[in-house]
């Protein structure tokens, strides 16, 4: 049996190899950018009326005018009109600044008659209400860095450069294999000895949210058919995500299966909880992480361990988060304790308030924390006040 700093350290030394591949703006969602994305052309590319109203040359206004005559209208999208000196032109949000105007007027700050623009306020300053051209970013400024994860931000900048398809990190290939007679699908009624898989699916969710679609395999406990299926993954996943038959049970065949099939068994026991029975072993092109089937410890082992083990195979360095614990927690085992807590930001400091359970089946639990505090082994006492990891949910 392993710390979990040890476990942490070996999956991380292992890490999936991506290469790069080019998708669509409409599919780059929650993927990696692959490469920096710089400015075409400057931000805003051109002097952008940032109020409806009419645009003047400050000047004139400085010299004392506050009547001025519309000579025009501008709209966004429209080719920039020519304002004459002493006139104004009515001119609209997002519109290209009239040539030779340099401010512009609210409607709110001047009445219109018989056209007639008359300002009715003492404190017009120069350049007001403009956008000017590259005082965003100038061209060739980077955008996006290259390893960033695309969100629905970045999305947005891609268009506006007319990046149609992004190079983006390939992912890996995942299956997620539940495994044991007793569990049934969601769309079934479970019989008396019987329950829904709801592992898998809290996987597949976790997956998913780092833009991959995972294959979902179950299967029976029969040794001979989780041979010939796993030996069917392993050639053709780069990860085998598995919940359950890895512990002492009589039908927990993972371990020797995977020995079987020439996984390089790296550990096979944590020295934590939940999720003590973690394994985690590796060929030559697959990494295999079989957690506990209890669904606290997978989804604890997954947090812990898969998920940042993804962000770094795919060139993220996941920043980690502390918090300070609520109230005092005294935890016996000589185990890593990873504790359901509900993080609050209070006053700009993140409290975690410990959420009591019924040990690592208590999936509802679960719903009502936001996050597990990692508290360490060879510690019995920890003080309210003291700062722990927390791994958001």
């Amino acid at each position: 049996m392993i710390s979990v700093n040890e476990a942490s350290d070996i999956i991380n030394g292992r890490l999936f190899k991506p290469t790069i591949e080019v998708v669509g703006l409409h599919t780059a969602l929650n993927r990696i950018c692959a490469e920096e994305v710089v400015a075409d052309r400057d931000f805003p590319p051109f002097n952008r009326v940032a109020m409806d109203g009419i645009c003047i040359q400050y000047h004139d206004y400085q010299k004392g005018q506050r009547e001025f005559k519309i000579v025009g209208t501008q709209p966004a999208g429209a080719k920039a009109l020519e304002n004459q000196r002493g006139c104004a032109i009515e001119i609209m949000t997002g519109a290209m600044l009239s040539r030779h105007a340099d401010s512009v007027i609210r409607y709110e700050d001047l009445s219109i008659v018989n056209g007639i623009a008359t300002i009715s306020i003492d404190d017009v300053r120069q350049g007001q209400n403009v956008h000017k051209q590259g005082s965003d970013r100038k061209k060739g400024d980077i955008l996006i860095s290259k390893n960033s994860l695309i969100t629905p931000t970045e999305i947005g900048v891609l268009a506006t450069v007319g990046k149609q398809t992004v190079p983006v990190y390939t992912n890996p290939k995942v299956a997620i294999v539940s495994t044991g007679d007793e569990l049934v699908n969601v769309n079934e009624t479970p019989l008396s000895h019987q329950i829904r898989k709801s592992n898998v699916h809290t996987l597949k969710a976790l997956v998913q949210q780092h833009g991959i679609e995972p294959e979902l395999v179950h299967l029976a406990d029969d040794k001979s058919a989780i041979t010939c299926k796993i030996g069917v993954l392993l050639k053709d996943k780069d990860v085998i995500l598995m919940s359950g038959a890895v512990s002492k049970g009589k039908f927990d065949f993972l371990p020797e299966v995977l020995a079987d099939l020439g996984v390089v068994k790296h550990f096979h026991k944590v020295e934590q909880r939940p999720g003590k029975p973690f394994w985690f072993g590796i060929t030559e092109s697959t990494s295999v992480f079989a957690f506990p089937g209890n669904p606290v410890s997978t989804f604890t082992c997954a947090k812990r361990f898969f998920e940042p083990w993804l962000k770094k195979s795919l060139h993220q360095d996941p920043r980690q988060h502390y918090a300070f614990l609520a109230e005092e927690v005294s935890f016996k085992p000589n185990l890593t304790y990873f504790l359901q807590v509900l993080v609050e930001n209070n006053h700009g400091k993140l409290v975690a308030q410990p959420v009591k359970g019924n040990g690592s089946g208590d999936l509802a639990n679960l719903t009502l924390a936001n996050a597990l505090m990692e508290l360490p082994a060879n510690q019995t006492h920890f003080e309210e006040g003291s700062v722990h990891p927390i791994w958001w949910f």
